[in-house]
């Protein structure tokens, strides 16, 4: 059965990195779920059965964890630093909350626009490139991470969480939009 002491990666066989081989990632979830699926125990006894359906769950959130950039960045600032990574705290840099609110603005203005497919396909682009450059800044402070690196790596995970909210904002508008066409 599964060793529930194991940490997310370790579970996959991963080294613990922020850089994740997502194709790697996902072929090891699938070897694990198709050897610990709970269909695979159905003829087995109560412990069994209950075993593997726990081992089916700590897999699944463990790889929801790891494909998932923000989840990752939360993850390993809580295995290096013992603390569950905040949703609460918010970022201090202002020029970048200045850029978040004009971005939200521009959602918000979406509907008055001679095309608002469009602007809404600016502004997840422009979220997309924001997106790209914190993942890229977080690989090199999860390398060898000092206290320093650790600190700037939780500011970095605050602004990904900005990034990652107006992003399903401007989803959601943006299938609003599609429904309406």
């Amino acid at each position: 059965m599964l060793d529930f002491s194991k940490n997310h990666f370790e579970l996959f066989g991963l080294p613990v990195s922020y850089r994740v081989d997502t194709a790697l990632l996902a072929e090891r979830y699938h070897a694990l779920q198709h050897a610990l699926h709970p269909d695979r125990y159905a003829a087995a006894g109560d412990r069994e059965k209950r075993l593997s359906m726990q081992a089916s769950t700590r897999i699944n959130e463990a790889f929801q964890v790891l494909k998932d950039p923000l989840e990752r960045g939360r993850y390993l600032l809580s295995l290096h630093t013992g603390e569950l990574g905040g949703g609460n705290e918010t970022t201090r840099d202002m020029a970048f909350l200045m850029e978040q609110m004009e971005l939200r603005e521009a959602l918000a203005d979406v509907k008055d626009q001679s095309d608002p497919v469009g602007a809404v396909g600016f502004v997840l682009d422009r979220l997309s490139d924001q997106s790209g450059e914190l993942i890229s800044q977080l690989e090199g402070r999860f390398e060898s991470p000092s206290a320093e690196d650790l600190e700037a790596a939780r500011e970095l995970v605050r602004k990904l969480q900005f990034v990652a909210k107006c992003r399903v904002e401007a989803e959601n508008l943006e299938a609003e939009l599609d429904d309406l066409l």
